[in-house]
């Protein structure tokens, strides 16, 4: 019989794919044992009348990352993990972020120091890709591909950030050709500058028409364009952030085209409208987002349809008022509607949202929540406590667990928040009331356990849609022969 460091027992253990009653056992950082009657371990959690869904992976936050318009982001790595621990999320996924002019490997330097010196959950790196020179391209990407940040960000808007369509070309193929998957912030740059212009000399600068100047066609185009050359050279991209309708159409008929295009959506689409971002003073500018709100309805059947069936259903986060410079801008001050807000890994409150409302709806199941949550925002980045998955994750890294109260109330405001944020208001029940990373409890009766820089970084593997199998047709390999 095994001993083990900790053991949660009596609980109700949720997977992807199913829910059953089960003791789980930690031994070396690690899950060792999933079975009933298990022995207590040296801690020992009773988990009775609660759920233990692995913890949570947070695919795409910013966190103490500079903007493309100088501003650095309200959260620091400290912060944000703790945010991020507090709701049951127990990796993260921010973003290294290169501007113009700056050497890849000094920013992926820089963004580690910090996260070593203050992360208290585990993390790993995307990286945001603004100038893809040569050296970028034979050099930095594919050595930092091979240390585990599998994933590049690359921008079709912001000035300090957008690369163009052939850059882009040059990105997608670096990105197949060492094992990363490209995502993309489609939105056209120009329709944007053009509208902000027109508003502004009209004297239009309140934060409402922050969401007229980054019109729903601007995603349209840019995703469209993204997924031609995504086809061009038959390599996998992730538009991130979809919202609209048009968008979503486009995506699904160059998936039944046999592209290889995947997408991810925000909560926020589901439940903010473009009539909130008239709130007025400082409300109005939590709702400044990238792409904009939708009018009622549109969003709402652009992400139902995007979860359904086409998209992976990444969930990520809703941003609250991250960038310090937005109080500004919400109360007046706005100069530039073309200013951009990130996520940042809030309360996961406002994660769980959407499982949380529609369960009480009878529209959502507990293991679609944790798919969404974990499995396969895991699946698509790849990290490494993806591997092992059998039945609950025997073999994965206790970072995974996470005992929920059933029956616990708690208000989306602004005072437990300790922010202002744009979802505060409605009533969700089943938060995380403690907290497990790597087999040390992280979170317990409403404190931190863990220690500033007590996070570990996660390398990652090759991301699921690279590795998929695919026989490319006789042109295509023609073609890729030509061109390598």
């Amino acid at each position: 019989m095994q001993d083990f460091d900790l053991t949660i027992r009596n609980g109700t253990v949720v997977t992807a794919t199913d829910t059953f009653a089960a003791d789980i056992g930690v031994k070396g950082g690690q899950i060792a044992a999933l079975a009933k009657g298990l022995p207590a371990g040296k801690r020992d959690i009773d988990a009775a009348g609660k759920l233990v869904l692995p913890g949570g992976v947070d695919s795409h936050c910013h966190i103490e990352q500079l903007s493309s318009n100088g501003m650095m982001t309200a959260d620091d790595f400290y912060s944000g993990t703790v945010s991020a621990a507090f709701g049951g999320t127990t990796t993260i996924i921010p973003f290294a972020a290169q501007h113009r002019g700056m050497k890849i490997r000094d920013v992926v330097a820089d963004y580690a120091k910090r996260a070593r010196e203050k992360a208290v959950v585990d993390y790993s790196f995307h990286l945001i890709v603004a100038d893809p020179t040569e050296e970028a391209l034979t050099q930095d990407l594919p050595a930092f591909i091979g240390k585990g940040i599998t994933s590049f960000k690359v921008y079709m808007t912001y000035d300090r950030l957008k690369i163009d369509d052939y850059q882009m070309l040059d990105v997608l193929l670096t990105a197949e050709k060492h094992g990363a998957l490209v995502m993309v912030h489609a939105e056209n740059h120009d329709m944007i500058r053009w509208l902000a212009k027109r508003l502004l000399d009209r004297g239009h600068t309140a934060p409402k028409f922050h969401a007229v100047s980054h019109a729903p066609l601007a995603e349209s185009e840019a995703a469209n364009r993204v997924i031609h050359l995504s086809r061009l050279l038959d390599v996998p991209v992730l538009v991130v952030h979809v919202s609209g309708v048009e968008t979503v159409r486009a995506i699904r008929a160059a998936q039944n085209l046999g592209a290889r295009v995947y997408a991810e959506t925000c909560p926020q689409y589901l439940f903010l409208k473009a009539s909130d971002i008239s709130r007025p003073g400082v409300e109005g500018g939590e709702v400044l987002l990238q792409p904009a709100a939708a009018r009622r309805g549109l969003a709402e059947r652009a992400v139902g349809r995007t979860r359904r069936r086409h998209v992976p259903g990444i969930l990520v986060r809703p941003r609250p008022l991250p960038f310090r410079r937005e109080r500004e801008a919400a109360e007046g001050r706005q100069d530039d509607l073309q200013g951009h807000g990130e996520r940042s890994p809030r309360d996961r409150a406002q994660d769980a949202a959407p499982f949380l409302r529609g369960r009480r709806q009878g529209a959502h199941q507990a293991e679609r929540f944790r798919g969404a949550d974990g499995d396969q925002p895991r699946a698509h980045v790849r990290s490494a406590s993806a591997q092992g998955h059998d039945r609950g994750g025997v073999g994965r890294r206790s970072r995974d667990l996470g005992p929920g109260e059933g029956s616990e109330d708690r208000r989306c405001d602004a005072a437990r928040q300790r922010r202002l944020h744009a979802l505060r208001g409605p009533h969700d029940q089943g938060l995380a009331e403690i907290v497990v990373n790597r087999g040390r409890v992280v979170v317990e009766g409403g404190k931190l356990q863990a220690d500033r820089g007590s996070g570990e970084f996660i390398p990652r593997g090759t991301p699921e849609p690279l590795e998929q199998e695919r026989k490319p047709t006789t042109e295509m390999r023609l073609f890729k022969a030509l061109i390598a």
